[in-house]
């Protein structure tokens, strides 16, 4: 039954990152496509700071801490389950994108990064992709 908890406690820290990982993207084209406006860059540099300091931090540790105790409670889940490999392999792919994304909003709160709002539209795309093949692995479990 405490694995249940768990599982419940993994989906909703999950989906909370999530929100980051989809949101601040959108925040840093606005940022860009907007950088002659000193006003609106100023609350979207605070809108990004929060949100990554007090949403995506802090839920992404929860994912990873209840991901790990629910492999501590069932180990046999690693023992020839190659979906939950896959799956740890594109976690570790979002906690490196995530990791980017600071990375990203420093450059921009600093008024150094040159990157274009396209580009972060494009960048904007890599956790829906990984989304659509967690899903698949979690639910079709294929191999």
């Amino acid at each position: 039954m405490l694995y249940l908890y768990i599982k419940i406690f993994h989906i909703f820290s999950f989906v909370s990152w999530m929100v980051m990982l989809f949101y601040l993207p959108r925040l840093f084209v606005y940022h860009t496509e907007h950088k002659g406006n000193k006003g609106f860059c100023d609350v979207v540099k605070i809108q990004q700071k929060k949100l990554f300091n007090f949403i995506g931090y802090p839920a992404m540790i929860c994912t990873l801490l209840s991901g790990l105790a629910m492999i501590a409670l069932e180990p046999t889940l690693l023992k020839g389950s190659g979906w939950l490999h896959a799956k740890i392999l594109i976690v570790v792919l979002l906690v490196a994108y995530h990791f980017n994304l600071y990375r990203y909003m420093i450059a921009l709160r600093e008024d150094r990064d040159m990157h274009t709002g396209r580009f972060f539209r494009i960048l904007n795309e890599f956790p829906s992709i990984a989304l659509i093949i967690i899903t698949i692995l979690v639910v079709l479990k294929p191999f």
